[in-house]
């Protein structure tokens, strides 16, 4: 499985930014997918997931009612709508899908959003 991770960027505190990760080499609607983040110096924490169907969403506490995650299976595209970003949201964001059951197997590159305070 390859993921590309896009639509990062420079957002003011309150805005907006929906981040887009394209999955390609295996059947997108038979894995879950996950969105984590990494800020400078902390350790890469989980935000939010998604089931195969898309039916069913979870999400970390700090994004909950901020954040929706939302799948494509015939684009094969997963994506993180991101609403009332704030300076704390500020890291790189790493898409990532759960193929076996032991975890999360595969990894996108990640991309850098900032929401200066």
């Amino acid at each position: 499985v390859q993921l590309q991770a896009s639509g990062g960027g420079l957002v003011q505190a309150g805005g907006s930014l929906t981040l887009s990760c394209a999955a390609s080499g295996r059947t997108f609607s038979s894995y879950a997918m996950g969105w984590f983040r990494q800020a400078p110096g902390k350790e890469r924490e989980f935000v939010a997931a998604i089931s195969r169907s898309g039916y069913t969403t979870y999400y970390a506490d700090s994004v909950k009612g901020r954040f929706t995650i939302s799948r494509d299976n015939a684009k094969n595209t997963v994506y993180l709508q991101m609403n009332g970003l704030k300076p704390e949201d500020t890291a790189v964001y790493y898409c990532a899908a759960k193929v076996s059951s032991s975890g999360y197997d595969y990894w996108g590159q990640g991309t850098q959003v900032t929401s200066p305070a």
